[in-house]
């Protein structure tokens, strides 16, 4: 293969060489008659073109290591338009004539408005139309460079702007100083008091700490040394005893010395600043019990409650260790739902089981007459009432803490658009996790906006996102995929760089990727529930006989299929039931698969049997699916289907008791962000089969802690499990091997102690550079209440809920 050069440099040596066949391949993509044409359907009729005496050619030249980057192709006869992604997050867009074979590159915005022209046609799209461009608001704000670094923005950071920052002999030492005297708790003051004004004078108090503590007992506590150092200027927050305050002091010595990143993070990580922390969760039925697998509500709602469980001993672990006796508070502020369908979802405060003292504060959707929405709605329905439910949120967590909190997490599109309203209004530092961008589960979802928007508002919930991304501190995703895919696919958040909503705006910078921003955190699966099947000590098998009847017992309500034989091994799944989570199709898979059939026996639990007893239409859907499948694959003596909703205790024995019958754990979604079901199961023990579209690609190493499947060629996912089914009832040393990688796998990288850690480091980073810079970008918070106002409030206010 010869080397890559630009776009335009491959297609110009290619047509110097083999006119004629490139000529022929144009005319062939042109022949198709479509106006868009997929990466995948690029490639292939590129193959099927070389295969030809015609194409023949074209095998060996540069051409051939184009198409497989090209993203995307648009077909505007005689020009076809092509969308080149060079390499991880970098772009670039050309144009060729199929007559005259004159290729030439083009900007992002022609190549958008191609495709509007292609959606709503010409004399449509000669109207002017918005063009959002984020890209003059940070010029000059320093970029990660390579693909590599992406996702580790706090690093990059430190490194940079620890060095810019005390460049200048006095102005960072100062600042610093500045930052370090602004902390108070309930207004008690911490690290610094006012003795101390100048750098010259703290340089002087921390050498006479130094010469004072070196003469006391390491293990004395602030009540024994807190005199003498207040009188030199330092309040309570230094450490716990005499030995963490002398390295805590010497930290902040080295810094103001010779400022280096490492040592900067270590002192950052121990400034007590964060004690109120609030996170965002607004749809869905956010609860502790009877909530799983109702309507919006799943993964993520595991996800925060572990998420507060492990803040929480990380925010007292560090306070403790900072010598502070002080309560940390964590509000998880969610929607009240009158019509609470027999969970706690009517209730305004419910304390979090598992901690000491964190909350979920419920506060109702109101409509423009002030009353409170009694029912559930979508998510992809919430945004006319989110402006409101912000308002209301600030009175009651000012109320709830006795003031302002000091993070705020947002968590997916709508509680980041509140977490970005709140922190503007509060002035606090803003994190946002995204869990699930749509926009890359529906295909052409920005670019026929318009068919979907009765059913999903799309425009209002890429507007949103476009509006929170740009306006956190910092945000975190669970793999680097979710910020810039792969090297042959596009990430979740670099699919909103640029884009179009035909007839609405276009986007041509809309996020960058390589913003130092973006940090990987991942989660984890809750230790005290989610261990290894081997463990026997620590089994509930006092469970078993309620899981058995579960599975086999023949007076299950919420349920379809009786499994005849026993003595087989449980392909087990769990999810909600959507079209992306994607049961049905592997029970399409297994139904076709007379192998599989043979080898296991197929267990489901997912949404509702009865689809009167659903609420959502895309699940009313995919019952409906469900039932037909097993009616023509005949699988109600292989397979169970139950339609309940599992608490988490039970949830883990469950894997674990598949797991002692040589089970697998099947995820077969068409799209998963994360996927803490496949840690769950992996930890548990199970083998397990996940989709290789999105965070499963990173947790799993294929072959050695379980196996990636495409939901796109269910044959051949079914052939995978078919064989190592087989080859584990012949070789249960296989079946073990595979399980141990799982759990190595998940002890090694996922763990919520981990992910504590890292969100408490980042926060307190974040919130530094915050006040020493121009992190707060007030400019391009400026630009976003215009696009806010202009764009998003009107988008907002067409959408009309339907009645659930």
């Amino acid at each position: 293969m010869k080397d890559i050069g630009t776009s335009l440099e491959m297609f110009d040596e290619t047509l110097q060489n083999h006119r004629e066949a490139v000529y022929l391949l144009l005319r062939r993509l042109i022949a198709l008659g479509r106006p868009f044409l997929l990466q995948s359907e690029i490639a292939d009729q590129f193959q099927e073109f070389c295969a030809t005496p015609e194409g023949a050619p074209l095998i060996d030249t540069v051409l051939a290591n184009l198409v497989p980057i090209v993203q995307e192709a648009v077909i505007e006869a005689p020009w076809i338009y092509f969308a080149v992604r060079q390499s991880i997050a970098r772009w670039n867009y050309l144009r060729i004539h199929g007559e005259a074979l004159q290729p030439e590159d083009i900007t992002v915005a022609q190549f958008q408005r191609c495709k509007e022209r292609r959606v709503d046609g010409a004399a449509v799209t000669e109207a002017w139309m918005l063009e959002v461009d984020f890209g003059p608001f940070n010029r000059e704000f320093p970029k990660l460079q390579e693909a590599r670094s992406i996702g580790r923005g706090v690093e990059f950071l430190n490194r940079r702007l620890s060095s810019q920052l005390f460049q200048d002999i006095g102005e960072g030492d100062q600042q610093l100083l500045d930052f370090l005297r602004m902390h108070q708790c309930h207004g008690q003051p911490l690290m610094l008091n006012g003795h101390i004004h100048e750098v010259v004078g703290l340089r002087r108090a921390l050498r006479r700490a130094e010469e004072y503590l070196a003469t006391q007992s390491p293990e004395a506590g602030w009540e024994q040394v807190g005199p003498r150092l207040q009188f030199l200027g330092f309040e309570p927050g230094w450490g716990a005893n005499v030995e963490r305050m002398r390295d805590t002091l010497n930290l902040l010595s080295d810094i103001l010395e010779a400022p280096e990143p490492v040592s900067l993070e270590r002192f950052l990580g121990r400034i007590p600043m964060i004690f109120n922390l609030v996170i965002l969760s607004p749809h869905g039925y956010f609860g502790q019990a009877n909530v799983l697998g109702l309507p919006d509500t799943g993964g993520q709602v595991v996800y925060i409650l572990d998420q507060v469980r492990a803040l929480e001993k990380e925010m007292r672990r560090r306070i403790a260790e900072q010598g502070l006796d002080i309560e940390p508070r964590i509000l998880v502020v969610t929607r009240l739902i009158p019509e609470a369908r027999g969970t706690t979802c009517d209730q305004r405060l419910e304390d979090i089981v598992g901690t000491q003292g964190a909350r979920i504060l419920r506060v109702p959707f109101r409509n423009a007459s002030g009353e409170v929405l009694p029912q559930w709605i979508s998510r992809f329905e919430v945004w006319p009432y989110l402006e409101r439910f912000a308002g209301e949120v600030e009175k009651e967590i000012l109320a709830e803490l006795g003031g302002r909190p000091d993070l705020l997490i947002g968590n997916y599109s709508d509680g980041n658009l509140v977490a970005t309203l709140l922190a503007q209004q509060l002035r606090v530092t803003q994190c946002n996790i995204a869990h699930a961008l749509e926009k890359t589960k529906y295909l052409y979802s920005d670019l026929f906006w318009k068919d979907n928007e009765a059913r999903y508002h799309f425009s209002c919930q890429f507007t949103a996102d476009l509006i929170a991304m740009n306006a956190a501190d910092f945000i975190i995703t669970s793999t680097y995929q979710e910020i810039a895919g792969k090297i042959d696919s596009a990430g979740q958040y670099e699919s909103y760089g640029a884009f179009t909503l035909p007839g609405l705006y276009r986007v041509v910078n809309g996020i960058d990727v390589f913003d130092p921003k973006f940090n990987i955190v991942s989660p984890g699966a809750d230790a005290e529930v989610y261990f290894p099947h081997g463990e026997t000590e620590r089994r509930l098998t006092g469970l078993h006989e309620e899981i058995e009847r579960l599975i086999y017992g023949p007076d299950q309500d919420a349920a379809r299929g009786m499994i005849e034989t026993r003595a087989k091994p449980l392909i087990f799944t769990m999810a909600r039931l959507d079209r992306i989570k994607n049961i049905a199709g592997l029970v399409e898979w297994y139904g076709s698969s007379p192998r599989l059939r043979a080898a296991a026996n197929l267990l489901v639990i997912a949404g509702h049997v009865d689809a009167a007893q659903s609420g959502d239409q895309e699940e009313q859907e995919q019952i409906a699916r469900m039932h037909e499948l097993m009616d023509r694959f005949e699988l109600d003596r292989d397979m169970r289907w139950l339609g309940v909703h599992l608490e988490k205790t039970l949830t883990g024995e469950l894997y674990r008791y598949v797991a002692d019958q040589h089970g697998v754990f099947v995820q077969p979604a068409l799209f998963e962000a994360f996927g803490l079901t496949v840690i769950e199961a992996m930890i548990c023990g199970l083998p397990t089969f996940a989709t290789r579209y999105g965070g499963p690609l990173e947790i799993i190493k294929h072959g050695e802690s379980g196996f990636h499947i495409d939901p796109n060629h269910g044959e051949q996912a079914a052939e995978l499990l078919a064989e190592f089914l087989e080859r584990c009832h012949d070789e249960p040393a296989y079946w073990e091997r595979l399980s141990n990688g799982g759990i190595r796998r998940v002890r090694e990288r996922y763990t919520w102690e981990r992910y504590a850690e890292r969100m408490m480091t980042l926060s307190r980073i974040y919130g530094f550079w915050k006040y020493v810079t121009n992190l707060e970008r007030d400019e391009t918070w400026r630009y976003l209440e215009m696009f806010y106002g202009l764009q998003y409030r009107p988008l907002a206010q067409t959408v009309n809920p339907a009645p659930s």
